[in-house]
């Protein structure tokens, strides 16, 4: 829904040298990284630690050998730790795996100031559960969907039922393969990612460092998707939350009401605008979920109205139905995305 390939056109052919580029809504860092790659500074701000955990990831520098070794060292302390028991874990993870995945997560969580610990902790979590690979393993889980967490009721039904066994899978070289994808080279320029809500005007003031932005790039939360902390519940126990599912909703952009939505997102809109330079340019994707009546374009030309931007531009981006094909393969119900939508503005 928001791949590498949308902020990076964007920057490549329009971002001048030393421009600075802000996500509010940072997630997995995509527009980060995407600055990273041409070379510009930015800054990033999301209110999950998983999100801030992935995105720093991709911002550090570090080398593959560099990760590797710091995998290897922490495997090697074989400290004690805690192990959380339970059907979903005896199931979801080879007992060997899970104990080096506990491992890990001690050590990170005493110590991630690092940046190969940092870039270790981002390899594990992208690789801490998915579908079972045709070749060389990927994951370290059973079989599961890669971009949200199994359930666990339902997904030991469903190991279960078709007889799917944890796979007993060496860490290191799981690690070791994604630091090589990931980095096999150096890149100069890193950017920031801090953790916060973007609602709030320090969160964007404190990371901006008194320079301002010349582009937001960002896709948002859509009208009533709640289930954020618990999709991500398996990476978040990682990262030091609890191993069982929470269903809160935390600090989540209030779904309320569509209206209620659009105001939080324009609280966003207007703090980005006051750490903007004269000339900045927003690029929101913004699209919906299927079972809400409320219109996405509505929604996002409600949240800039006086926001401090003036749209230019809507264009159609498509559907996200390539990017569901993965997931729907453990779905009990197939839904059909709705339309996104990119939007311009300029700064008024």
């Amino acid at each position: 829904m928001f791949p590498l390939e949308f902020p990076l056109g964007i920057l490549e052919r329009r971002a001048g040298s030393g421009e600075r580029v802000l996500d509010p809504f940072c997630g997995r860092g995509t527009t980060n990284y995407a600055a990273r790659l041409v070379g510009l500074d930015s800054l990033g701000v999301d209110s999950s630690p998983v999100a801030v955990a992935i995105t720093a990831a991709k911002l550090v520098k570090t080398s593959a050998d560099e990760i590797a070794e710091e995998a290897r060292n922490i495997l090697a302390e074989n400290r004690a730790v805690r192990v959380p028991s339970g059907e979903f874990w005896d199931w979801a993870f080879h007992p060997s795996v899970l104990g080096a995945l506990c491992q890990m997560r001690e050590a990170f969580l005493e110590d991630c100031g690092r940046p190969a610990r940092i870039a270790l902790r981002g390899i594990v979590l992208g690789a801490l559960h998915g579908p079972k690979q045709k070749s060389v393993p990927g994951y370290f889980s059973n079989q599961c969907p890669r971009t949200y967490a199994p359930k666990p009721a339902y997904s030991v039904r469903y190991w279960k039922q078709r007889g799917l066994m944890p796979v007993r899978v060496d860490a290191t070289t799981v690690i070791k393969r994604r630091a090589d994808r990931y980095y096999g080279h150096v890149m100069k320029t890193c950017g920031q990612v801090v953790m916060g809500d973007s609602r709030k005007a320090d969160a964007l003031a404190l990371g901006s460092k008194g320079k301002r932005f010349d582009w937001i790039i960002t896709s948002p939360p859509y009208y009533g998707m709640r289930t954020y902390i618990p999709d991500q519940w398996l990476r978040n126990w990682f990262v030091g939350g609890a191993d069982t599912v929470d269903y809160s909703s935390g600090q989540q952009i209030g779904h309320s009401s569509p209206e209620s939505f659009a105001a939080d997102l324009r609280s966003v809109w207007k703090n980005a605008a006051r750490v903007s330079s004269a000339n900045a340019r927003l690029v929101i994707r913004f699209g919906g979920i299927a079972d809400r009546s409320a219109d996405p374009l509505d929604i996002a030309k409600d949240s800039l109205a006086d926001s401090g931007w003036r749209i230019t531009t809507i264009k159609q981006a498509g559907t996200a139905t390539e990017g569901k094909r993965q997931a729907n393969a453990f779905l009990r119900t197939k839904s059909m995305p709705l339309e996104e939508f990119d939007i311009w503005a300029v700064k008024r």
